[in-house]
C-alpha cells in the first residue's frame, strides 16, 4: 500500500509511506536552492517527487492532502499542468473530540495530466499521527498523551493509544505565535507596525534571549495582563477567545496584548522582557500540564508524552517538561512543525487503516545529493575522514555532505558545516559567513557515550531537540558551542552509527582527544540545504567541502589560470 502524503502550503512537502515505511519525505526548502519555508505552489513538484523514486503518480495507492485554515475545510489554490484549480482539504483542528481521524474526500488532484481523487485530514491531526508513529511508545504499544501547538491554536493535549486517540483538553488561551509576536514588540526584531507572522523569529528568539535575565516583576505584569486579556472573566478575554477561529481578529488582539505590555515595561531592557517572557510561558505550560495529567489520571498506561507543532521546536520548553518529572519518557520528533505534516498526512490515513501502529522510519529520508557541473577554481581529489579530521583539527571549517539529507529543520550531519570548537573565535567566524547575528550559538554534534562527561545532563538527543549545559570543566575546552547561559543545543550520534559524520567524529577524537565539532547547517542565507556540492562550491564562502569521500578545496585566486575549467562531481 502506498501512501503520498502532501503540505501544499509553508514548509511544503511530499511523503511516500509504502507498508508502513516511510520511503521519502522531499521538503520543498531542501530543493534547487529554495527559500525557506516554500509551499507547493504547482502539482509539478510532486509528480517530479514520484519520479526521482522511480515512481508514477498512478503507483499511488492513495493521496492526503494536509489540512488547514478554517472551520469547516479548507482551500487551496494551486497550478498544474492545466491551470490554476481549487483544491478543498480538512480544516486546521477536528470538528469534535473523537473527529481527530475524520477526512473530508476531495477530487480534482490533477497530476502528470491524470485526475485522482484524495482524502484530507485535519492538520492536527498530521501532528499527532508523525509525533506518535515515530515514537518508541509506538513500537512497545504504549500510551502517550500528544501535546500540540501550532502557530494558530492555543496548546491542545490528546490521548493516544493502538486502537485510536481523542482530545482532551486546550491547556490555557495562548496560540503558539504568541511567541514571535513577542519579537515583534521587544527586541532586535522589533517592528514598527504590526504586520503578519514571521516564522524565522521565535527561533532567534531563544538564541537572544540569554543576553537577558529574568525580573520577577516583569514576569508579574504578563502575568496580569494575560489574566485580564486571555485568561479570565473580562471582556477582553472572552473576545479574544470567542475569535479563536478567525485569523485578523485574533491577530490583533495579541498585538494589543503586547502594546499594553510595551506600556508597562517602557524602561525594561528587551531582553530581560524577553526573557521574562519566555520563562512566564514556560511556567504556564508545565503548571497547566501537571494539573491536566492530573485530571486525566485515570488513563491507563505508562506516563508517556509525545510533543508536536512548531512549539516543539523550543528546546528550553521541551525540557523543562521532561524535568519536570510528569511523564516517565517525553519524544519529539525531528519534524515536530510543520515539516512533518507531510509525513503526518499519509501516518494519518495509515493509521486509519491499521490503528497507530510504528513507522519504520530514518530521520535521514530527504533528497538525494544533487549531481552537478561545479564552478571553475576548485581542486577535487579522494579524501579520507582521517584525512579530513586532520583539516578540522587545524581549525579550519568543512561543508559536509553525505547521502540523503536529514528531515526537519535541523543540519544532523548530512547537510552540515562542520568545525573544530576549541577556538572561541570559530562561532563569530560561522555566523559571519551565515550573515547571522553574533548572539546566535552554534550547536555541538558529539558522540553519544561521551556527551554526559561534557553535557548536563548529556543524554542521548539526536535530533537537537532538548537544553543542555555545558559542564564547567569543558566550557574553555569547547567555547565555540556554548551559549551566553551556559547551554548548548546538543545534538548526539551513536559511535556505532553508519553514517558518515560519526566516522568523522571518531577519528577526530583520536587525533585530539575531543568527540566533538561544532555543527550548523550548511545553506544560502534564508534558503534550505544546499541539494549538492555544486551549490556550496557557488555560495564560495567555506574553504573546504567533503562530498561523499571526495574533497573540494577552493584554488586561491592568485593560483587561478586561465585553463581552470570547471569539473562535474558523479
Amino acid at each position: 500500500m502506498r501512501i503520498c502524503g502532501i503540505k501544499l502550503t509553508h514548509d511544503g512537502a511530499v511523503a511516500l509511506v509504502e507498508d508502513g515505511q516511510l520511503v521519502f519525505c522531499l521538503e520543498q526548502e531542501k530543493r534547487d536552492n529554495n527559500r525557506r519555508y516554500q509551499a507547493i505552489d504547482h502539482l509539478e513538484s510532486i509528480v517530479s517527487a514520484l519520479a526521482e523514486h522511480g515512481l508514477d503518480p498512478r503507483d499511488v495507492d492513495q493521496f492526503v492532502i494536509d489540512g488547514w485554515d478554517g472551520d469547516l475545510e479548507s482551500q487551496f489554490q494551486v497550478l498544474s499542468g492545466a491551470g490554476p484549480i481549487t483544491l478543498k482539504g480538512a480544516p486546521y483542528v477536528e470538528r469534535h473530540a473523537e473527529g481527530l481521524l475524520t477526512s473530508l474526500d476531495g477530487s480534482g488532484l490533477m497530476l502528470g495530466g491524470r485526475l485522482f481523487s484524495y482524502r484530507s485530514y485535519p492538520h492536527v491531526t498530521g501532528h499527532v499521527t508523525s509525533a506518535y508513529c515515530t515514537s518508541p511508545f509506538a513500537k512497545t504499544e504504549q500510551p502517550a498523551f500528544c501535546l500540540v501547538w501550532d502557530g494558530c491554536i492555543f496548546p491542545r493535549l490528546y490521548y493516544v493509544e493502538r486502537r485510536g486517540a481523542r482530545f482532551l483538553e486546550c491547556l490555557f488561551p495562548v496560540i503558539g505565535h504568541v511567541y514571535a509576536a513577542a519579537g515583534h514588540h521587544f527586541g532586535p526584531y522589533k517592528r514598527a507596525g504590526r504586520g503578519d507572522w514571521d516564522l524565522g523569529v521565535a527561533g532567534k528568539l531563544m538564541a537572544y534571549i540569554a543576553l537577558g535575565s529574568v525580573d520577577e516583576d516583569i514576569v508579574a505584569v504578563f502575568q496580569e495582563l494575560y489574566q485580564e486579556r486571555f485568561a479570565g472573566d473580562t471582556e477582553l478575554a472572552s473576545h479574544y477567545r470567542a475569535d479563536i477561529n478567525s485569523a485578523e481578529p485574533l491577530l490583533a488582539r495579541v498585538h494589543d496584548f503586547f502594546e499594553a505590555s510595551a506600556l508597562r515595561l517602557r524602561d525594561q531592557a528587551p531582553e530581560d522582557v524577553l526573557a521574562s517572557f519566555h520563562l512566564f510561558l514556560e511556567r504556564l505550560l508545565v503548571s497547566e500540564m501537571a494539573t491536566a495529567v492530573e485530571r486525566h489520571a485515570h488513563l491507563s498506561g505508562a506516563r508517556n508524552l509525545c510533543i508536536a507543532g512548531g512549539c516543539g521546536l523550543n528546546i528550553k520548553w521541551n525540557s523543562a517538561l521532561r524535568e519536570a518529572g510528569l511523564f516517565d519518557a517525553v519524544w519529539v520528533p525531528p519534524f515536530p512543525n510543520d515539516s512533518g505534516s507531510a509525513i503526518g498526512a499519509a501516518c494519518s490515513a495509515m493509521v486509519v487503516q491499521n490503528g497507530f501502529v510504528p513507522l519504520d522510519w530514518s530521520v535521514y529520508s530527504g533528497p538525494a545529493l544533487l549531481d552537478g557541473q561545479l564552478p571553475s577554481g576548485w581542486n577535487s581529489e579522494p579524501c579520507s575522514m582521517r584525512k579530513l579530521a586532520s583539516i578540522l583539527a587545524s581549525n579550519k571549517p568543512v561543508i559536509f555532505l553525505t547521502g540523503r539529507a536529514e528531515l526537519g529543520p535541523r543540519a544532523l550531519g548530512g547537510r552540515s558545516i562542520l568545525a573544530a570548537a576549541t577556538s572561541p573565535e570559530m562561532k563569530d567566524y560561522l555566523n559571519d559567513v551565515k550573515l547571522r547575528e553574533h548572539f546566535r550559538p552554534v550547536a555541538p554534534i558529539c558522540l553519544e557515550d561521551r556527551a554526559p562527561e561534557i553535557f548536563s545532563p548529556g543524554t542521548p538527543d539526536p535530533y537537537m531537540l532538548f537544553d543542555h549545559q555545558t559542564r564547567a570543566e569543558w566550557r574553555d575546552k569547547v567555547p565555540a558551542v556554548v551559549h551566553l547561559d551556559g547551554s548548548a543545543r546538543l545534538q548526539t550520534i551513536s559511535r556505532t552509527s553508519e553514517h558518515k559524520v560519526a566516522e568523522l567524529l571518531i577519528e577526530y577524537e583520536k587525533l585530539t582527544g575531543i568527540p566533538l565539532l561544532c555543527n550548523t547547517s550548511a545553506n544560502h542565507h534564508g534558503r534550505g540545504f544546499f541539494p549538492g556540492a555544486a551549490a556550496a562550491c557557488g555560495w564560495g564562502k567555506i574553504e573546504h567541502i567533503w562530498s561523499d569521500g571526495v574533497l573540494l578545496t577552493k584554488i586561491p585566486e592568485t593560483e587561478l589560470s586561465p585553463v581552470d575549467g570547471a569539473l562535474t562531481l558523479v
